[in-house]
């Protein structure tokens, strides 16, 4: 059964080709997801019926910088995928990797039942893909929270930002786990223990700094992404 990996080159995609390695996982000069064309045609060339729809504009300030770019990726390309799959196989299993800011942060431990109330573009646009993908009979939406096994990217981590993150390689594990329970609907794929982001940016790089929201000059920001599960286990983050 022909599985499409959006994003295969992404910090998550790159893990879940690990655990998927017969998928097709075209890079985006060979797929451009924002094309409904290229999209249907390639769907329909390899009679396509599993979808894990991984790939993003996931930097918030370049959704906020760059909202027209971010919303061709986000929304159009969520939205032609799934067009495409209900035509060439409607009955295709649609999985969708959301994420915690579509809720607004100043509470905690959202569950799958919470409202959502994004307070940036970026969580804008991923909200708005879960309502295209539920247009599907066959769909799973993930929200989780993670980051790659690597080095922090900034000299500075948020002390009083928090979240229960999961390491990509951790998410990719639990994604194929839930994967192949074919589960439907909304579930939280989310790790066991609260974080802020100092705490987490600690088990990659010993050294890193902290700092608070006060220090930071930018777009909106989830500041509470504590995610509770209904549906499914809570999952361990991984040490170095």
């Amino acid at each position: 059964m022909t599985l499409l990996l959006t994003g295969g080159n992404g910090l998550l995609g790159n893990e879940l080709r690990k655990y998927f390695p017969n998928c097709l996982s075209p890079s985006h000069n060979e797929l451009d997801i924002t094309d409904f064309n290229a999209v249907n045609d390639f769907i329909k060339k390899n009679d396509v019926k599993q979808i894990i729809h991984a790939a993003a504009q996931t930097s918030i300030r370049l959704c906020e910088d760059k909202k027209n770019e971010a919303w061709k990726i986000n929304v159009e390309g969520t939205r032609y995928l799934v067009q495409a799959l209900q035509q060439v196989n409607p009955n295709g299993y649609f999985m969708y990797i959301s994420t915690a800011c579509i809720f607004r942060g100043d509470s905690e431990m959202y569950s799958e039942e919470s409202i959502p109330n994004p307070v940036n573009f970026y969580g804008i646009t991923k909200l708005i893909g879960e309502s295209i993908v539920q247009a599907l009979s066959n769909h799973l939406i993930i929200r989780t929270n993670f980051v790659g096994k690597k080095p922090w990217p900034y000299k500075k981590a948020f002390s009083d930002r928090f979240g229960n993150y999961l390491f990509s390689d951790d998410l990719a594990n639990a994604i194929k786990e839930t994967f192949e329970s074919k589960l439907n609907g909304i579930v939280h794929i989310v790790g066991d223990k609260k974080l802020s982001m100092f705490d987490l940016a600690k088990i990659t790089t010993p050294n890193i700094e902290s700092m608070t929201m006060k220090e930071y000059s930018g777009p909106h920001l989830t500041i509470n992404m504590t995610l509770d599960s209904k549906r499914i286990k809570k999952y361990t983050i991984s040490q170095m």
